[in-house]
């Protein structure tokens, strides 16, 4: 494989890159997906996707990543559980190496995704995915119909996802470490003046608690100030403190912004990048939006954009 060049490679192995992988497959191209350190990406972690169109009693996380995988096999697409830990970009031809290979291709899809930044508190990671802790209102919202939940952050995203929750939940606890928001006047406004929303300020998470149902029961908090600590009685945590892209491997060799989404060509727009045959999809380039079909879209866009470009370049 060392010696080959792939028409196409493609990393990751989320909802867009399996969806590059469909369609690059489908054109003839035989992709090469590097799965690295986590296939299926965020949504395998998900245990029930009920927004993801075609599915109306709902499906699996897990079960919609290996679906789509088994679509790509079908046409031809190649796995390879490989991690990228250097990439050379400039030239006809990208070489893309991990610790044990160096491989080549003429197009680069870059679907590397985005991780959710978690608080690191005792019992986060044990309620993880389907028993009580989040990382997503639009994913899990509609799970905590009637529960008193809580929202972790202070910015816009953390307001709008607690604003987002009140449709579901009797009681949301919009829980932030300084004595004021960091959102703007107007989402702070917004929360300030809700109903369902009760400000907790001054306030950090020690500890996320279960009950014997092996669901969330409650959060434990300390009061930054006074350093007193309490219980929430609650039946869900949403954690909104951003994101960080999985990009960290392109710095200096592509356009990133500051919290290092890759950036649009200027002329083209995504899913081109600065670099001539390399394009992006999905969360790594996707501050916004952050859901599984959008990066399924944007999935697409890629292939037929990265399909396109090599008939150009002579394929």
């Amino acid at each position: 494989m060392t010696d080959d060049i792939n028409d196409i490679i493609i990393l990751g192995s989320g909802c867009a890159g399996l969806t590059a992988a469909i369609y690059s497959a489908r054109a003839g191209l035989r992709p090469l997906v590097l799965e690295g350190g986590r296939p299926g990406g965020q949504l395998v972690s998900t245990s029930d996707v009920e927004n993801f169109p075609g599915f109306p009693d709902g499906i699996d996380g897990f079960t919609l990543v290996e679906n789509m995988r088994r679509q790509a096999e079908k046409f031809g697409s190649r796995f390879d559980g490989a991690s990228v830990e250097s990439v050379l970009l400039d030239g006809e031809v990208k070489t893309l190496r991990s610790a044990a290979k160096t491989l080549r291709t003429r197009a680069l899809i870059i679907a590397t995704g985005a991780s959710p930044r978690l608080l690191g508190i005792p019992g986060e990671g044990d309620f993880f995915g389907g028993n009580g802790v989040s990382t997503c209102a639009t994913c899990d919202g509609a799970f905590f119909r009637g529960a008193e939940i809580a929202v972790v952050g202070g910015g816009d995203s953390a307001c709008e996802e607690a604003l987002f929750l009140t449709r579901f939940a009797s009681r949301v606890h919009l829980i932030h470490r300084r004595s004021a928001f960091r959102a703007s006047d107007i989402m702070a406004k917004r929360v300030a003046e809700h109903p369902k929303i009760s400000p907790v300020l001054d306030t950090t998470p020690v500890a996320v608690l279960g009950g014997a149902d092996g669901k969330v029961r409650a959060l434990a908090v300390r009061n930054v100030k006074s350093g007193e600590e309490r219980e929430i009685a609650l039946q869900g945590v949403f954690v909104a403190i951003g994101h960080e892209p999985n990009t960290k491997v392109f710095a200096g060799k592509l356009p990133l912004d500051a919290q290092g989404y890759i950036l649009p060509h200027p002329q083209s727009g995504l899913p081109h990048t600065g670099v001539e045959g390399v394009f992006a999809a999905g969360d790594c380039a996707d501050p916004v939006y952050q859901q599984a079909i959008s990066a399924a879209g944007s999935g697409c866009r890629a292939a037929i954009a990265a399909e396109r470009w090599l008939e150009e370049h002579g394929r």
